[in-house]
């Protein structure tokens, strides 16, 4: 990525991640320890430790976590902060740390929490998360930075930034407030020469028509210009990439949960719209052949992570706010051990799925009946280096087909790759099993199983 960035005129910097992988309960493609971290940190773009996801292992003072902000310490680097939810004593201990950002606050009373305690707030409006309406209140009275976080193609090409500063200003956040938002607030915090036009700084200027709409009519970086009226004014040839799924094609009889007798009560994530948060319930399910049996017209399906990196035993749950009536959803953009995740009733699609994503090494794709959109991201199986108006055409082919199957969401393949991110409440799901994020433990996803219950009742 850093080899990559270097080859446009765009200023990219980086942070040293703090969670390679984000917990010690899932498996991912590598993992980055104390020295790694320290290592990174002494390069001049890499400018700050990126968000430290183990939020429990901070407060519990876990020495690899420690170790890690103790580097960044050492350099002379801030140290950005994820804590959703974190309250009190614990967020106090957090903070402690000399973290002093936050991206996950979903309230105004959040907000104030974590802004008396000394963080800055940055405001997420990502394609998942959208966050600014809430913190509207918050941003129009203190300092602040506004981030995007997540956001899809389609959403990158309404409007990234400029969208979020037209929002904002349509919230009744005063326009010179959000500008500093996204230039100066956020350069002082990384301690970065940009972010004002004035002596000492570099001359990166956006010009804008207005600062209502905030439609950008030209960009220049050092002086030069690079982009106007909304087209770059330099090629850009992406370095190749390996790929990188290395396992064996998965077989429908992998994608069940198990349970004894005529019924069985299931744990289910619940979506929260529009949130990355996951809420947690019970059903009873109906059990045939050993096999817990989901229900699409309660909307209670399967979710199942296959892992990427080698073959081991497929995870399996059940996850209530899709809608999807048929047919099964797969991605390879998992975060963040980006394993594959896949939802739906019927195993043989799922599996079909799962498989396809394999055989393409990576995408985001929709099976049903024996037929399948697939969206190709052959970088990693999380990004395509295809034109922006190809991934637009066939993201949308695959939201077409996901709404006419009953998904409501607007952002489906979104919503589905934050369920394995096992940082944020509450129920979450990763490659090795159902994973209670408040307790931070792995949970089992039936509760009681051999009960007479009528089938269908909910507990």
């Amino acid at each position: 990525m850093r080899e990559d960035a270097a080859t446009v005129p765009l200023r990219v910097f980086f942070t040293a991640p703090s969670c390679v992988p984000s917990t010690p309960f899932e498996t991912s493609g590598c993992s980055l320890g104390p020295g790694d971290v320290e290592a990174l940190l002494r390069d001049a773009d890499v400018v700050a430790l990126g968000e430290v996801m183990n939020y429990p292992g901070a407060i519990a003072r876990n020495p690899d976590v420690m170790a890690k902000i103790q580097a960044a310490r050492d350099a002379g680097k801030p140290i950005d902060g994820h804590a959703p939810t974190v309250t009190g004593e614990d967020l106090r201990k957090y903070v402690g740390l000399g973290i002093f950002t936050d991206h996950e606050c979903t309230s105004t009373a959040e907000a104030l929490e974590k802004h008396a305690l000394g963080m800055r707030i940055l405001v997420r409006e990502g394609s998942a998360a959208r966050n600014l309406a809430a913190l509207a209140p918050f941003a129009k009275e203190h300092d602040f930075c506004l981030v995007s976080d997540d956001r899809i193609a389609p959403d990158l090409s309404a409007g990234h930034i400029d969208g979020s500063l037209a929002r904002a200003v349509s919230l009744g956040i005063e326009p010179i407030h959000a500008v500093r938002a996204v230039t100066i607030t956020p350069a002082e915090h990384y301690r970065l020469p940009l972010g004002a036009i004035a002596s000492g700084r570099m001359a990166d200027i956006v010009k804008v028509r207005d600062l209502s709409g905030f439609t950008v009519e030209e960009v220049t970086i050092g002086g030069m210009p690079v982009a106007r009226e909304g087209r770059p004014l330099f090629p850009v040839r992406p370095l190749p990439l390996a790929k990188t799924f290395p396992v064996t094609p998965r077989r429908p009889a992998d994608f069940s949960v198990f349970a004894a007798g005529r019924s069985a009560t299931v744990r289910v994530i619940v979506l929260v719209r529009d949130e990355i948060l996951t809420g947690s319930e019970t059903a009873t399910l109906r059990v045939e052949g050993n096999r817990v049996i989901p229900d699409s017209d309660r909307d209670i399906l399967l979710v199942s992570v296959v892992n990427r990196y080698r073959d081991s035993p497929v995870a399996n749950g059940f996850v209530r706010g899709f809608g999807l009536k048929r047919g099964a959803m797969a991605s390879s953009v998992a975060h963040d051990a980006h394993n594959i995740i896949v939802i739906g009733s019927d195993p043989e699609e799922m599996a079909g799925a799962v498989n396809l994503l394999i055989r393409e090494s990576g995408g985001l794709c929709y099976v049903t009946g024996g037929t399948s959109v697939l969206l190709p991201l052959a970088f990693a199986g999380l990004m395509s280096t295809d034109p922006p108006e190809e991934v637009n055409l066939r993201l949308s082919l695959l939201h077409a087909e996901t709404r006419k199957a009953g998904c409501g969401l607007s952002s489906p393949f979104m919503a589905l790759s934050f369920l394995s991110l096992l940082v944020i409440p509450r129920l979450k799901i990763g490659d090795r099993g159902l994973f209670d994020v408040d307790a931070f433990r792995f949970i089992d996803p039936v509760l009681a199983s051999g009960s007479d219950l009528p089938p269908g009742e909910d507990c």
